[in-house]
């Protein structure tokens, strides 16, 4: 997905359109620069996957007993702790990890799951992000996302194109970004070496935070493999708003002639204000 967005970028990395800041027009960017932001943070979102993926390498919680101590092992090798540490490491190397936690409870800290469930929620919030972006711009007409032949845009507005596959992406995102609160609490409510109200919100919360993910996935992977750009419509936006751009160059030229910065800054807006 990363990659097919970075194709599109090199592709329109040379088309100006209105960039936006507060919501209103302001200097020009190009189609393909606004995509390097999604592509950016998308970036940031495989390296934290990937950390946590790695990080969980080291954190097996291996051999422990039932309160984290190892005695009942202890006890059964007859206090040999050189064979309680080998059978520690023997489960742990079989288990496919690479080390094991040194401090555990019954369990492993619940706050391995916080962290791996927060790189997910933190790639939600990617997906609501860009998922708005595109909406933003279908309601503008300058950008949409893939419409099938017998795709219906609305059932009672024949001529509508909505962006529904947007629209779905910030939705699963907005709730991906909830199961991180979910997975903190959780942590948060457990008791001394342990308690048994994590089970059941666990067994939601860590498979639908994957799946729900997987979900963003197939759905960027779908928007991005054909979003159509309305030249036309982009051109026709900047055309609107290119006086007004223009201003900020005249500003800086009468600054070099010597006037005052802020002078010259006044006498526009009361120009701007008289517009009809």
């Amino acid at each position: 997905m990363i990659q097919r967005l970075s194709n599109f970028a090199m592709q329109y990395r040379d088309l100006p359109c209105l960039g936006y800041t507060h919501g209103q027009p302001a200097q020009l960017v190009t189609v393909g620069k606004r995509a390097s932001l999604w592509i950016t943070d998308l970036l940031r979102d495989l390296r934290n996957l990937e950390r946590q993926r790695n990080d969980i390498l080291n954190e097996f919680r291996g051999v422990k007993g039932t309160t984290g101590t190892q005695a009942s092992f202890l006890a059964i090798f007859k206090g040999d702790h050189d064979k309680v540490e080998q059978l520690d490491e023997l489960v742990t190397n079989k288990a496919g990890f690479s080390a094991a936690e040194i401090s555990t409870s019954q369990t492993y800290s619940r706050k391995i799951d916080v962290d791996v469930v927060h790189a997910l929620a933190s790639f939600g919030s990617t997906c609501e992000r860009i998922g708005g972006d595109i909406r933003h711009l279908a309601m503008f007409k300058e950008l949409e996302e893939p419409f099938e032949a017998d795709q219906i845009g609305s059932s009672a507005m024949a001529y509508k194109r909505n962006p529904m596959r947007s629209e779905r992406l910030c939705s699963l995102g907005r709730f991906l970004q909830t199961t991180g609160q979910q997975a903190e609490r959780t942590y948060a409510a457990q008791w001394l070496e342990r308690s048994l109200d994590d089970s059941a919100i666990r067994r939601l919360t860590l498979p639908e935070s994957f799946l729900t993910a997987d979900a963003c996935l197939i759905l960027l992977n779908n928007v991005s493999s054909g979003l159509v750009v309305n030249k036309a419509k982009i051109q026709q936006r900047i055309d609107e708003e290119l006086p007004f751009m223009a201003t900020e160059n005249i500003i800086m030229a009468m600054v070099e002639r010597g006037y005052s910065r802020q002078d010259t800054h006044e006498e526009i807006r009361y120009a701007i204000s008289l517009l009809p």
